[in-house]
């Protein structure tokens, strides 16, 4: 197991990238709550403080698809740097102007997060040409699934760390100063300077022009509305017991659930369509969330989150697969960037669900949020199967080193190996 990840690290380029990427989305993942810190601490009431992170949410969600479409007909360096260094601008005016003009305190936010640089699909883009094997690229996909919690596991704690030891004004300006460090780090490297998208038809609607990708994307709203419910239940299932700790408690072992599956995930080669398998890791992801309506003790709730996260991580993985091959040609940072969107849109669409359920029917109600989500998306993915069979185009990855030909090599849906076609990617 540790040696699969191992191969994929030590190949070129590859642990750099992967660091970089993580570090250049630390704002993303944390800005909500540094915002909600920051605001409080400048005297702001709740409302504003959720206002101005979910102004920071949405604008984040506009603008993933259009700086990825972007990147696809400008390459990474022309779009993802100067991207970064708007949206740290962005939250630095936050913090020198405070919330004292609402007017530059939501233009401010509104900045940060449409320039957030679309690092997390720039990413997926560049795996096939660092790796080059589709069992290797899908073993980074999982990694990168898995990367991925770990980082929202520690992002919060970071900001909180900086808040204690200096101010919530310098957690802002830190936190962004880190995620254009690594934007810097992604964009000059090697891979991202000469990577190339392949050439596209000019489409007003892009990557969305392919039905698969749009079943995909309206599964995954749901998906992501299961995972925002759970933020909104696990607090009100801490105020039951009395603890504020056992929202700590259920919302790690969650993470820690997610990143074992993903872990396992990895690991091993699977046979057959990913569109086949990912009904099925959703479907043990709807059925992993149905016992918390239960809502039991604290340690067995605790043990239950850990068993509904488990599937989290290997349906992303997953979906990562399914989007290479159903985004239209030359559309793939687009394609990975509307996914981060969707995903992003259905939590926010959660917790504004989750809260109502609770004043209606209590705590269980707002798992059953979860759990109904999750089948939501499983009969998403069962009423589509008939588009998400046929991909626009299959996943396309260089020739491996010492193949004859100078041509690209191209992986069928079956996995074998097509040799001559272009992979999309130029020196």
């Amino acid at each position: 197991m540790a040696a699969g990840y191992a191969d994929i690290l030590r190949a070129p380029h590859a642990a750099r990238l992967l660091a970089g990427t993580l570090l250049g989305r630390l704002p993303n993942a944390t800005g909500h709550i540094a915002i909600v810190l920051f605001t409080r601490a400048e005297g702001g009431s709740y409302t504003l403080a959720g206002a101005l992170a979910a102004v920071y949410g949405l604008a984040t969600a506009v603008g993933q698809p259009l700086l990825g479409r972007a990147v696809d007909l400008h390459g990474q360096p022309r779009v993802q740097l100067p991207a970064a260094l708007v949206s740290a601008c962005g939250m630095a005016l936050l913090a020198a102007v405070g919330t004292g003009s609402l007017l530059l305190a939501y233009t401010a936010v509104a900045v940060a997060g449409l320039f957030t640089p679309p690092l997390e699909g720039g990413l997926r883009a560049l795996w096939p040409g660092i790796l080059g094997r589709e069992d290797r690229v899908h073993r980074a996909y999982a990694m990168d699934a898995v990367a991925q919690e770990v980082m929202f596991t520690v992002g919060p704690l970071l900001v909180t760390l900086l808040v204690s030891l200096w101010s919530p004004g310098a957690a802002l300006l830190v936190i962004n100063a880190l995620g254009l460090l690594g934007a810097l780090s992604v964009v000059v490297s090697e891979p991202s300077r000469t990577w190339r998208s392949a050439p596209r038809e000019a489409h007003w609607l892009g990557a969305l022009r392919s039905p698969g990708l749009l079943a995909l994307l309206a599964a995954f709203l749901f998906v992501g509305l299961a995972l925002g419910s759970i933020t909104v239940a696990g607090v009100a299932y801490a105020d039951d017991h009395g603890r504020q700790s056992v929202y700590g408690w259920l919302m790690a072992a969650l993470g820690l659930g997610a990143l074992v599956g993903g872990v396992l995930y990895g690991a091993r080669q699977w046979a057959g369509p990913p569109e086949r398998r990912l009904r099925i890791i959703t479907a043990l992801l709807a059925l992993g969330y149905l016992p918390l309506v239960l809502t039991p003790g604290v340690a067995a709730m605790t043990a239950l989150a850990a068993l509904a996260g488990v599937f989290l991580a290997p349906a992303i993985a997953c979906a990562f697969i399914v989007v290479d091959r159903h985004a239209p040609r030359g559309t793939v940072t687009e394609a990975f960037s509307w996914l981060v969107t969707t995903f992003g849109v259905g939590a926010a669409l959660g917790t504004a669900v989750a809260g109502p359920a609770v004043e209606l029917g209590g705590t269980p109600w707002s798992f059953a949020v979860a759990a109904a989500g999750g089948f939501a998306a499983l009969l998403v993915l069962t009423a589509t199967q008939g588009v998400l069979s046929a991909p626009a185009r299959e996943a396309a990855l260089p020739a491996p080193e010492g193949a004859a030909g100078t041509g690209a090599a191209q992986i069928d849906r079956n996995g074998a190996v097509q040799p001559g076609f272009s992979s999309g990617r130029e020196a």
